[in-house]
C-alpha cells in the first residue's frame, strides 16, 4: 500500500488497516518458522507496511 493511500485515510481507518498489516506480519511469520513460506520477502514488505503506517499516524498526531 503506498503511503498517499494511507494519508487519505480516516483515523479508524488507519488503526484497523494497522491491525491487518500486523495479523498478516504474524501469519507470515508462523509460516516462515514451519517452512511453508514461499517467498521470505513477504516478511520485509509486511514489516514496511507497519512502518509505514505507524509514521504516518504519528505525523497525523504531531499535526493535531
Amino acid at each position: 500500500m503506498k503511503a498517499s493511500e494511507m494519508r487519505e485515510m480516516t483515523d479508524a481507518e488507519r488503526a484497523a488497516k494497522l491491525e491487518d498489516f500486523r495479523r498478516e506480519y504474524l501469519n507470515l511469520r508462523f509460516a516462515h518458522a514451519t517452512q511453508q513460506l514461499e517467498s521470505s520477502a513477504k516478511l520485509r514488505v509486511a514489516r514496511r507496511d507497519i512502518a509505514k503506517m505507524n509514521t504516518i499516524m504519528t505525523e497525523k498526531k504531531r499535526t493535531k
